[in-house]
């Protein structure tokens, strides 16, 4: 039996573009890690957010003069730690 789908005509967008909006990921864009599970209606989305203590806010610092007054620079340069 076939199955009838009521929408307006007078939408802007189509079918297939309303479905898709509804697919995605409603939140956490601004995620560190975004993991999906499954396909279609069964899908999960998991969006990682790192605790505040692991990410960097702002520059690295540009460093303090040592005893010998020569600039010693930043700290941690290439983001080891």
């Amino acid at each position: 039996m076939a199955q009838e789908i009521k929408t307006h005509r007078d939408h802007p967008h189509s079918m297939e573009e309303r479905i898709n909006k509804r697919l995605r990921n409603s939140g956490g864009e601004e995620a560190d890690t975004i993991t999906k599970t499954g396909t279609g209606p069964q899908r999960v989305f998991h969006n990682l957010h790192n605790p505040g203590s692991a990410r960097q806010h702002g520059a690295d610092h540009p460093g303090e003069p040592g005893i010998d007054g020569k600039m010693r620079g930043p700290a941690n340069p290439k983001g080891q730690y």
